[in-house]
């Protein structure tokens, strides 16, 4: 019987092993997400730093099985090419930055910031509880807003989903490949600079 790949990351020099262990599936198997682990989950976002302490993250939830009809509003608003399997999460979620400070009216710019240091947290405690998150772009923002009644000073982020990771062979085949590829990151040199800009 076939099992989900194990998709541990190939680090190069030592890091926490739930780091390793976070990865992004698309094949989940669709198996409900216990009450406990979706709040341990929320609980790991909600203690994220951020700017001013200004905590900019908001989530929109929708249980596949409890909250069926926004659920399928949540996957009627991602691309095509996520809606093929996303619509097997257990849970799907729309991160949106409030992107104003609520104390003084004026602007944040580490909003997104902020957003995604706290999905990043969330999807670290994903993992430890033998889950995975993948997080998406790819959405359509202004129907995201429309659908969702996100108001002005709110912008929708990322798209989510959640779950137990399925088995690769569920996916449909170029899919299925990605599934089990190799993972790949550029090398720390590309991107690190020590004393000034090397890029």
């Amino acid at each position: 019987m076939s099992t989900p790949p194990d998709r541990e990351a190939p680090a190069e020099h030592p890091i926490e092993a739930l780091l390793r262990r976070r990865w992004s599936p698309r094949s989940f198997t669709g198996a409900p997400v216990e009450d406990a682990a979706l709040a341990s989950l929320l609980e790991a976002a909600r203690w994220a730093a951020s700017s001013s302490n200004q905590q900019p993250w908001h989530l929109i939830i929708a249980r596949r099985e409890r909250e069926p009809e926004a659920f399928a509003r949540l996957l009627g608003v991602l691309a095509s090419g996520n809606q093929a399997w996303a619509g097997n999460a257990s849970v799907l979620m729309l991160a949106v930055a409030r992107m104003v400070n609520p104390v003084n009216g004026n602007p944040n710019r580490h909003a997104f910031y902020d957003t995604g240091a706290a999905m990043a947290q969330m999807a670290l405690q994903a993992a430890a509880l033998g889950m995975q998150m993948h997080q998406m772009g790819g959405f359509d923002t202004a129907r995201a807003r429309e659908v969702f009644a996100i108001p002005e000073g709110y912008e929708p982020a990322a798209a989510i989903a959640l779950g137990p990771v399925g088995l690769a062979e569920a996916l449909p085949e170029a899919l299925a490949a990605r599934e089990v590829a190799p993972r790949q990151r550029r090398p720390v040199g590309e991107w690190a600079f020590f004393g000034g800009w090397q890029g």
